[in-house]
């Protein structure tokens, strides 16, 4: 019970997939020899050590690391002199005062970032008694934070993916950064995603450079080890081919059964799966193979690597953000998404600390007959008249009559529905959608939930407050047709085509659909590609380094700037369709 999820655990080995069958645990491939497994492998490598800084993550079960190690290096009979990093922390009475400024007073959901660094957590002077004992062969510090010791030695780092630190919150089995006590896993989230991811990621990106042992310690039992020399290796190739996040799958009150359907890999157990995170690289990890045995890290290391080679021309916009999300929403023999709006820039920025906001498109990846988008107002629309029925409707519990206020639209496969900040929206049934959008993901707006309970069983918090300091009303009557992107042909020929998805002015990506019957070649031009195979069985990419790798339909995968060229070639029997999304030449942005 120390994970709560519908999830399985990721495997120690890579499972095989078919041509065309959609891949769970997609992977980089490296050369031989590059990984190792268990912890007396983990012995091995620090056993000739006086001393081990042991950092990494919030969500390692440090206790029971330390047990495991501690009981491999005794079989080489090494007992090792351990010291918690955690024993310089400020008490958490002190911490709770710190953080409180960022978290939101009692906003169940957003907070801002937190704008302090890992230091702040630590009484100096308490850092500075920590010493190693020169009377013991091997000491190790170990804790989250632990190379703030300065210590002189082995350099190790714990990651762990945000998802599994997700499921341990919910288990109760993680603390939030300097705290005591467990509290519920949707504060601890929140207390996450404002304050301790904020710090930890900084802290992570400086320790980089002198890494000298990554650990996958996802898997209590199997810590998955490589060289820091063999680690940054990996990702100087990845910056300038290509790579592919490693995605997961969430169930949710209006989720469907496409996805548990259509990917029999996924545990078939939950209720639904309402999200798939294809690319949300705050929260995704990337992982590596090596003899077919897996270890993951999280996605920010290709950022803090070498954030210029993914980005291009955007990286002097978006510095260490990767700026473009995908995500799948389900709700094929599901439900509506609740009625939502999303804040302006300036909203962002002054009430959460984002430099950008959440600007969004639905493409319709697959559709039912009854498939809908619920999108702008209807011409006739009061706003207080819509305020005080979106009031009555929570505080009564009643139904709200949506189509009196918002306007529906049939969906049918390959549109493309154009959600700039301000706009009311929602997926309405029968839609897979691929959402492509800015990258920040958790500032959603409810208005209506169709008087849904989550799935713990209360209502979903809404933010009508929040929503009505943002919802654009001249988004209304015929001017929303302008928000259902017509197609553009902008190149063709003999076998292949690019057609143009425009966006909306405040997007600041550009999409495309890329047509081919054989193949199609590209370049980058300094920007870089977040592609998808929207139809057809499977594509083989090859880059212009001749690294190659095969993408499945659904499949999403990113080409960085640094790769320059690719080619991408068909692998199915009828043509093959992918998307493709960039961030727009700052010169042409409006």
């Amino acid at each position: 019970m120390w994970r709560k999820t519908t999830q399985d655990l990721a495997p120690v080995k890579h499972p095989v997939t078919e041509l065309g069958v959609y891949d769970i645990y997609p992977a980089f491939k490296l050369e031989t020899g590059k990984m190792q497994c268990g912890f007396e492998a983990l012995a091995e490598q620090i056993a000739d050590q006086q001393c081990v800084i042991l950092d990494g993550y919030i969500g390692v079960f440090w206790e029971d690391f330390r047990q495991k190690l501690s009981s491999a290096l005794e079989d080489k009979g090494i007992k090792a002199t351990w010291t918690n990093i955690n024993s310089a922390l400020f008490p958490p009475e002190l911490i709770d005062v710190l953080v409180q400024p960022f978290l939101g007073g009692h906003d169940p959901i957003f907070g801002t970032r937190f704008t302090g660094v890992l230091e702040d957590f630590f009484d100096l002077t308490k850092l500075i008694a920590l010493q190693p004992n020169p009377e013991t062969p091997l000491n190790i510090i170990y804790g989250c934070g632990a190379a703030l010791s300065g210590w002189t030695g082995m350099n190790m780092y714990l990651d762990v993916p945000k998802n599994e630190i997700q499921f341990r919150a919910r288990a109760g089995k993680v603390l939030n950064l300097g705290t005591a006590e467990v509290t519920d896993a949707k504060t601890i989230y929140k207390r996450m995603y404002f304050v301790d991811w904020i710090v930890l990621n900084a802290h992570k990106a400086k320790l980089l450079p002198k890494l000298d042992l990554m650990v996958d310690a996802q898997r209590p039992d199997e810590p998955m080890l490589m060289h820091g020399i063999d680690f940054r290796a990996a990702l100087e190739t990845m910056t300038k081919n290509f790579f592919r996040v490693r995605p997961w799958f969430e169930p949710g009150p209006w989720g469907g059964q496409w996805i548990k359907k259509h990917i029999p890999a996924l545990p078939q157990d939950a209720p639904n799966y309402a999200w798939s995170f294809e690319l949300i690289t705050p929260e995704n990890g990337v992982l590596l193979e090596s003899d077919g045995l897996l270890l993951e890290v999280s996605f920010d290391y290709l950022m803090f690597y070498n954030s210029v080679a993914v980005l291009g021309q955007a990286a002097k916009r978006f510095g260490f953000d990767f700026p473009i999300r995908f995500d799948w929403l389900d709700t094929i023999k599901g439900g509506n998404l609740s009625l939502q709006v999303h804040p302006s820039p300036e909203y962002a920025k002054q009430h959460f600390g984002e430099s950008f906001t959440q600007d969004e498109t639905y493409y319709m990846l697959e559709c039912e007959p009854n498939a809908e988008v619920f999108l702008g107002f209807q011409d006739t629309i009061d706003p207080n008249q819509f305020r005080a029925a979106l009031e009555q409707s929570y505080t009564q519990n009643t139904v709200l009559e949506v189509d009196t206020f918002v306007q529906r639209h049939k969906a049918k496969k390959h549109d493309l529905f154009l959600i700039p900040h301000g706009t009311i929206h929602c997926s309405g049934v029968g839609g897979l959608v691929l959402e492509i959008s800015a990258t920040p993901y958790i500032f959603t707006f409810k208005m209506y939930d169709w008087l849904r309970l989550d799935l713990d069983g209360q209502p979903r918090p809404m933010n009508i407050a929040r929503a009505f300091e943002n919802l654009n009303f001249t988004r209304r009557g015929d001017a929303v047709q302008k928000l259902i992107s017509q197609p553009i042909m902008l190149e063709s020929g003999e076998d292949w085509q690019i057609v143009s998805l425009p966006t909306h002015p405040d997007h600041f990506y550009e999409i495309d659909r890329l047509e081919f019957g054989q193949s199609i070649e590209l370049q980058t031009e300094n920007s870089c590609h977040v592609l998808c195979l929207v139809e057809g069985t499977a594509v083989l990419l090859e880059t212009a380094n001749g690294l190659q790798q095969r993408f499945n339909y659904a499949e999403t995968f990113v080409i960085p700037a640094a790769a320059k060229s690719y080619r991408l070639t068909n692998q199915g029997a009828t043509q093959a369709k992918v998307i493709r999304a960039y961030v727009r030449p700052l010169e042409n942005s409006l």
